[in-house]
């Protein structure tokens, strides 16, 4: 059978998996009547909660003879990882663009990786259905992101489709009749070449992703670059630079046929499989006959930008919610999560009980701290800083500067203009973008962009479209201010009261509701002024013969500050964790005593 193998990239939310969806609905890949949920790719309780793609995932289908491998990747930035290793498994990409939004930076970024490798991608214009879609400009716009990008001529004869993923058709003129898919299907055939193998060499695969199954143990997915695998064959794993890791024998061959992995007595070169087997094999290393010494290539990964500090949940709450909670167990976890996940490092710090996570972003990180929870962890977590680096040849400091892009309504331009020049952002752009909207394009360092998607929001009550995307280091741009208020801190240990939140509403807006469980250091609201203050939430009021508690229940309370993690997580000062379990987020200092807080400021302040 004849093999195609494709990857979809797109930015976030532009109908990747709304679009593998109908391809493998028209391709005949479900049975009649088969109860199938929408974004069927999105398989894990994360990406559908949120709507967005967080792990690359491989499906096939089988097109008038033809068996195409499609693999769905993320359009978030901070899973970029993700994406620049799954190209190396793949022979064409299909670009997916949204008709009214235009190519965005991540668009930028994943089509850039593919350009690299000397891919000719094919463009589809999706969702050219809505009432503010703009095929023709965006095909424009398109166009001039391949040659902004250094694509070659053979990259710039681009063939272009537009479609409506969501309800299943493809066009190659805007005025052709819209019936279904077929001629993406018959795009993929004829522009994507079937992978070149060489047939008669022993076997070699590389890794490109990791996942570990409780019957099979690990599980390494790769496309095959040569030769033929069959289960309980001898082979080996090698490095980056040809050492070797392991030697073992595949006990299964797994390969991709709609939604399901199917076993199969042999798989052939050209063919996207995981395999089981091996123990200690990771994401890079190549997979080989044993006759097999050296390695295959294998692309760079872009090094983390943003790191926290994952500790022990040490406060007075702790192990009540949680079934994980030593060292020990967070420890391991962390290292099962940096094997599979190439964008990831971890780092033992000083204090035994804690571990640095360096990431790509603060919703990778998140992304992964929620996960943990989910599984029973208890953590606290730190503020997150970026990760600076020297100059090798000035030694001047670094750090990472991002490229933001930002749809906004012309009224609210001003303010968020404002905000990000304090932020030490610079302006690069600013045109109208269609729909009174305007679109703004600035260099802002990372540090400065930490906690400002909450505040953007606010500024354009909600209107307001932002994407950002690493671009690289600059000279270090100066101090960046940080939270402007105070927080409220509690005195001693017990569960908060009506009466004493209410007469404490004139300090400033609360984080907690009565009821809760309080601990002296915890933060319970946010102070109107610049400093901290410390507050008694357990005051009920003095009972006497005139005064009852009846009347306590009519005290009406202004609704609390929800945090969610990622508002919590950059809401919270460089002296502030995050305490995280199962069923509760809350913030604390990270010194709980109030002595110990002033004797730590008043050396910091002598240092």
């Amino acid at each position: 059978m004849e093999l195609r193998n494709i990857a979809i990239i797109a930015h976030v939310d532009h109908g990747k998996t709304t679009l593998v969806d109908m391809l493998l609905k028209q391709s005949g890949s479900f049975r009649e009547h088969q109860q199938v949920a929408e974004r069927a790719m999105d398989s894990n309780d994360l990406e559908r909660e949120r709507g967005i793609t967080i792990l690359a995932k491989c499906t096939s289908v089988v097109w008038d003879g033809t068996r195409i491998n499609i693999v769905d990747t993320p359009g978030h930035a901070d899973f970029g990882g993700e994406v620049e290793r799954i190209l190396n498994m793949v022979d064409g990409v299909c670009l997916l663009v949204d008709a009214a939004e235009g190519p965005l930076p991540q668009t930028k970024f994943v089509l850039g990786k593919a350009l690299k490798l000397g891919l000719r991608p094919m463009v589809v214009i999706n969702k050219v259905d809505r009432p503010d879609a703009r095929p023709d400009e965006v095909h424009n716009e398109i166009f001039d992101l391949f040659a902004a990008l250094d694509a070659n001529d053979e990259q710039l004869d681009f063939p272009t489709l537009f479609a409506s993923g969501r309800n299943g058709w493809a066009i190659e003129h805007l005025d052709d009749e819209r019936k279904d898919l077929r001629p993406l299907f018959d795009l993929v055939r004829r522009h994507v070449p079937p992978p070149k193998v060489v047939a008669d060499a022993p076997f070699t695969m590389l890794a490109t992703t990791l996942e570990a199954n409780p019957y099979l143990g690990r599980l390494l997915t790769g496309r095959i670059q040569s030769g033929k695998v069959r289960p309980n064959m001898a082979i080996k794993a090698l490095t980056r630079d040809g050492k070797l890791i392991e030697a073992g024998r595949v006990s299964k061959v797994l390969a991709f046929r709609g939604l399901e992995r199917v076993g199969i007595d042999e798989a052939e070169a050209g063919d996207i499989v995981a395999l089981a087997g091996l123990t200690k094999a990771t994401v890079a290393d190549t997979i080989c006959d044993t006759s097999v010494e050296e390695a295959l290539p294998a692309q760079p990964i872009d090094p983390p930008t943003l790191a926290m500090t994952f500790g022990v949940n040490d406060s007075p709450l702790a192990g009540r919610e949680g079934d994980k909670v030593t060292s020990r167990m967070i420890r391991d976890r962390l290292m099962r999560e940096a094997e599979g996940n190439v964008a990831l490092r971890i780092r033992e710090t000083e204090n035994t009980d804690a571990y640095e996570v360096a990431g790509r972003g603060e919703l990778q990180l998140g992304i992964l701290i929620e996960t943990m929870r989910r599984e029973g962890y208890e953590l606290s977590i730190s503020r997150p800083r970026v990760l600076f680096k020297p100059d090798p040849t000035t030694g001047q400091r670094l750090e990472p500067i991002e490229e933001v892009v930002i749809d906004v309504d012309e009224e609210y331009s001003g303010v968020v203009v404002n905000k990000l020049n304090e932020r030490k952002g610079e302006m690069l752009e600013m045109r109208p973008s269609g729909g009174n909207k305007v679109r703004l394009v600035f260099h802002v360092p990372s540090r400065g962009l930490i906690g400002y998607q909450g505040e953007f929001l606010t500024d354009t009550r909600g209107t307001g479209v932002m994407n950002r995307l690493f671009h690289g280091y600059a000279p270090y741009k100066g101090p960046i201010q940080g939270r402007r208020n105070g927080v409220l801190i509690a005195n001693s240990d017990g569960e908060a009261v009506a009466y004493a939140l209410w007469n404490l509403e004139d300090r400033g807006p609360m984080m907690i509701e009565p009821g809760w469980k309080v601990y002296r250091g915890m933060i319970v609201g946010e102070h109107t002024r610049g400093n901290d203050l410390e507050v008694n939430v357990l005051k009920g009021k003095q009972l006497t013969n005139i005064r009852t508690t009846s009347k306590d229940e009519a005290v009406r309370l202004t609704p609390p500050i929800n945090m969610s993690l990622e508002k919590a997580l950059s809401y919270i000062e460089d002296d502030e964790l995050v305490e995280v379990t199962p069923k509760s987020i809350r913030l604390r200092k990270k010194l709980l005593d109030p002595n110990d807080r002033k004797r730590a400021e008043k050396q910091a302040e002598a240092s």
